[in-house]
């Protein structure tokens, strides 16, 4: 996966059966289900992949307990065959995870238990293991640091969980393998319209070098996200409001907070929400909120209401009580809520499920859903527009489809943390022994390798030290301060690869300091490792 390599079709490529916009959980299964039926299809993206909502969810591929608490039986029963499917798919990221829901009534258990076998139910063949009650004894056995006061028993149920952003890159490396393009840093800044109103390709930019393109395309798909808006307006400025973005945040910590490999789901906090302690890359993830916004941002921030809401809630479910100090990293994420068709702001329409729509233009665009979904989603974009735009009669190939990287359940050696590179592993290990600086670790504190940074540039299609740190080894989202120490070894590394100056890497790494900074509640400098 070589950026040079995609950019150079930009130019050779007449027009394209599909272009799609945007590096996204729907924006890469879009352009995977396109190019697996055999269309010759290109997706570009402003940033890098999976760089706003895709690399900051809560790492769960499931069907939504909550959603079954509401009633959305069909959303839910539609979730549970797609994780069931990924878990195929992609078993090297995706792993079968043990949730217990800690009851604090006599009534909880009886209660859970009852709901989740429902919810084992609608999974038919592809559930992941039957919900169990279990006593308070055995619950406190599993879960040591769950606040013992007044714990009555515990319910364990079965569901997903993954690495979003490694997903994200797996999936750009199908698409390209499928003899699809997929290239990042690429902003499309106006689109192209025939005499007839009707959308013919893009005006792209590269964001490195300013060089424009003028793309010809049969199809423009907009899998933007909480961006969706944005094209929308660019292809009508007199749209409605198609998209709530609504922020999650999670906070993450010493996996001494759990010590346990069960996650913990609480079911109604506080103020009706679900949060999650789930054990993610050796740590504690903790979320998440559900705060409406006004605007989208690549680098949304935490508030400070939602991080109070989130210590505050595992401090009454965890025995070791969490404080600022102990946050490692901070991130936040926006959902891309479907919101009302006439654009209003009322909220009591938003959904998680997700909506296609064409524009008279002929733009499709896909709005809402999660990452869960994300190939069905897929599947209905492109199935509209083959039907709208007479493509012909073709059927979605993605549904037993192995995912770049792929291995058999019972190959991934889930101790290694090398695990989420799948059958890409050997090549990692290579370039470990090729070169005694590429076995050094990236921090003294966590497992990462320099080879792994360099695989990144060579063969994932990094170009910044974000790239790298923030969403091929995760180093920024577990623990922002060994990144911040970590920046000026991997800039160095970059610009060695890739002909930059030391000057650039100097700022670089200073670039991304600032951006690290984002991700602390409390302040800090770099140290040298």
């Amino acid at each position: 996966m070589k950026r040079n390599e995609e950019l150079s079709k930009l130019t050779t490529v007449k027009e394209w059966d599909f272009l799609v916009i945007g590096g996204g959980a729907s924006g890469l299964g879009s352009a995977l289900d396109a190019t697996s039926r055999g269309f010759k299809t290109l997706l570009l993206e402003s940033h890098d992949f999976a760089k706003a909502t895709s690399s900051r969810s809560t790492k769960l591929v499931h069907g939504g307990v909550r959603y079954l608490a509401q009633g959305d039986i069909g959303l839910v029963k539609e979730a549970l065959k797609e994780r069931g499917l990924l878990a195929k798919n992609a078993a090297h990221v995706v792993k079968n995870q043990s949730f217990i829901i800690p009851n604090y009534t006599w009534w909880g258990g009886i209660y859970y238990k009852i709901g989740l076998s429902v919810y084992d139910f609608l999974a038919g063949k592809l559930s992941l293991g039957k919900t169990q009650y279990i006593s308070k004894s055995k619950t406190v056995e599993k879960l040591p640091t769950i606040e013992q006061r007044g714990l009555a028993s515990g319910v364990v149920y079965q569901d997903g969980q993954f690495d979003d952003a490694r997903l994200a890159i797996n999936l750009s490396q199908t698409i390209i393998e499928k003899g699809g393009t997929a290239v990042n840093y690429v902003k499309v800044i106006n689109l192209i319209k025939n005499d007839s109103n009707k959308i013919t390709g893009v005006i792209a930019e590269d964001q490195f070098t300013k060089q424009q393109y003028e793309i010809h395309a049969k199809v423009v798909i907009n899998a933007t996200g909480i961006f969706t808006n944005d094209i929308l307006n660019m292809n009508n400025p007199k749209h409605g409001k198609f998209v709530v973005p609504s922020q999650g945040i999670h906070l993450v910590l010493d996996k001494s907070f759990l010590k346990s490999d069960d996650a913990i789901m609480i079911p109604k906090t506080s103020d009706g929400r679900v949060l999650f302690v789930v054990p993610w890359h050796d740590r504690a993830l903790v979320g998440t909120t559900d705060t409406l916004l006004e605007n989208e941002s690549f680098e949304p921030r935490a508030l400070e209401e939602e991080i109070n809401f989130v210590l505050n809630t595992a401090r009454q479910y965890l025995s070791k009580k969490p404080t600022r100090e102990d946050v490692k990293s901070v991130f936040a994420g926006l959902r891309p809520l479907a919101a009302p068709k006439d654009g209003s702001k009322s909220t009591k329409e938003v959904s998680r499920s997700h909506k296609v729509v064409t524009s008279e233009t002929g733009l499709v665009s896909i709005i809402g859903g999660k990452w869960t979904t994300y190939r069905k989603m897929a599947e209905d974009t492109i199935d509209e527009a083959v039907k709208v735009h007479h493509l012909g009669n073709t059927t979605s190939k993605t549904e037993h489809l192995s995912i770049h990287g792929n291995m058999k359940p019972e190959m991934v050696d889930r101790t290694n943390h090398l695990y989420v590179y799948g059958s890409d592993i050997p090549e990692i290990k290579k370039l470990q022994q090729s070169n005694p600086e590429f076995s050094e670790k990236i921090h003294p504190d966590h497992p990462f390798t320099i080879a792994e940074a360099v695989w990144a540039i060579r063969s994932e299609m990094a170009q910044t030290i974000e790239d790298i740190l923030a969403r091929r080894v995760r180093l920024l989202f577990l623990d922002a301060r060994a990144a911040i120490d970590s920046a000026q070894k991997i800039a160095t590394m970059i610009a060695k690869e890739n002909g930059h100056s030391p000057e650039w890497a100097y700022e670089q790494a200073n670039e991304f300091i600032e951006l690290a900074r984002g991700y602390l509640l409390t302040p800090y400098s770099p140290r040298s490792i």
